[in-house]
């Protein structure tokens, strides 16, 4: 940055994130370093209980019979599948539902980083199964079904067939992908002379109001010799850890992405009348949402003869406002400077529900969106606490009861900033009308 100067935001998490060389998703900096979990930066909803990915995979099992049991052409999707616990629970689920395990064909797991590839797979099918390359991706066979499991390094790889049904799970995956962030500001007008008809020296002319102009938000270095108090970090976020090496600025000029991203939703535009206004943009959000709504119901490009499948996301961000100043860092389940120890700290964002909503139905009118709904209306409404109880009565008295009620409780806990209240889920539905509302939304298997 000293030589180009500053980037955005969303240039800046890109190469945090995923750059080959010290990535934090990709970069394997240390030997047998794990980012999931208590040993390592944050635990997800998986990792604290079984009986989450359980419930998942209930849920599409509902959605397959909702759609009409289909006997083949069902396609298992999964985006930024960490350690692949979450499809691991959902497969050894559905195994237990054979009409719809036998109409699976395949299952595709989108991961970015080869070492989470490897780690899946060793528990997808099995340390000793075998796992080859081709132009399509990287190959093995689920330990559960007898099905392939694909991974592929993005979406755009997935093959395509309108005659699939494609059941899609995104969780904690929007989070992670890179934002923008504006803010309006006011600009003075530029001085305007006009010629005096009694004088041939120039007049001022009449003073003009400011305009009001987006202005993105940038990543530089700080200044040399900065600390925790001359940046203003957090005292939530210091620890003992070093100031941080880059700060947010407000770049001078308009830069190309404050000339249209803000400008591309009626929600983003109506906010450019009031000084100081602040958004998070995420581009990416917005093309995967397309890509899972074309999959399940069509699009102009990609023309389907009857929409089917569904999108299940489920992820932590505000219902139905636009996210503002919410990009965190985590490492070692604290919360630090997202600008400190780039590749070393966990970087994430809130997720804006309703541009995921917005970019699905624009992209097909063969969807149609339910939710987002509180992650503890969802998962109590698909039975948590029926399952949970009887794991509970199963493990009988002692310490490994107390663990699975206190995981489940967590999972549901309302209290402000409580996983229950914070983590959203959302689905994707072919469109039928308003006819039939999904289980956890407030709907029943066929109705």
């Amino acid at each position: 940055m000293q030589t180009t100067g500053p980037i955005t935001l969303a240039s800046y998490m890109r190469m945090c994130l995923t750059s080959d060389v010290g990535g934090y998703y990709t970069g394997a900096l240390e030997e047998g370093r794990d980012q999931f979990g208590r040993k390592g930066d944050f635990i997800t909803s998986p990792e604290i209980s079984q009986v989450f990915g359980e419930l998942i995979g209930i849920w599409f099992v509902a959605e397959w019979m909702s759609q009409g049991k289909p006997k083949q052409g069902v396609e298992l999707v999964e985006v930024g599948p960490g350690r692949g616990t979450l499809m691991d629970d959902m497969l050894r689920t559905i195994r237990n539902f054979p009409d719809m395990a036998g109409s699976i064909d395949a299952v595709y797991m989108v991961e970015a980083s080869r070492e989470l590839r490897i780690a899946q797979k060793n528990l997808l099918c099995g340390e000793d199964a075998p796992m080859s390359e081709s132009k399509s991706g990287y190959h093995s066979t689920c330990k559960y079904l007898d099905v392939p499991i694909v991974w592929m390094e993005t979406i755009r790889s997935l093959p395509r067939d309108p005659n699939r049904t494609p059941f899609i799970v995104a969780h904690e995956f929007f989070d992670a992908l890179p934002i923008h962030a504006f803010q309006v500001v006011e600009v003075p007008p530029p001085q305007q002379t006009t010629p005096s008809p009694s004088n041939s020296r120039a007049a001022p002319s009449e003073p003009k109001s400011p305009t009001l102009q987006w202005r993105e938000m940038v990543v530089a270095p700080t200044p040399l010799g900065s600390t925790h108090t001359s940046l203003g970090t957090p005292k939530s976020e210091q620890h003992s850890g070093p100031p941080p090496e880059f700060q947010l600025t407000l770049s001078p000029t308009s830069t190309r992405h404050a000339l249209y991203l803000p400008e591309s939703s009626p929600r983003y535009r109506v906010l450019k009348s009031t000084p100081t206004s602040l958004i998070e943009v995420c581009p990416d959000a917005s093309l995967y949402a397309s890509n899972f709504a074309a999959r399940i119901g069509g699009s102009p490009q990609h023309p389907k003869p009857k929409p089917s499948g569904a999108a299940l996301i489920l992820d932590y961000g505000p219902a139905n406002t636009i996210p503002v100043n919410s990009l965190r860092g985590i490492r070692k389940h604290q919360r630090v400077s997202p600008f400190s120890e780039p590749g070393l700290v966990d970087l994430s964002a809130d997720v804006d529900f309703m541009g995921i909503a917005e970019a699905a139905m624009k992209s097909s009118e063969g969807v149609e969106v339910h939710g987002p709904v509180e992650q503890s209306d969802f998962l109590e409404a698909m039975g948590i606490r029926q399952r949970a109880e009887m794991l509970v009565k199963k493990a009988g008295d002692g310490a490994r009861a107390r663990e699975i009620e206190g995981a489940w409780k967590r999972l549901v806990d309302r209290t402000p900033g409580g996983m229950g209240k914070v983590y959203k889920a959302l689905a994707i539905l072919p469109e039928n009308g308003g006819k039939r509302r999904p289980v956890g939304f407030g709907g029943d298997i066929g109705g």
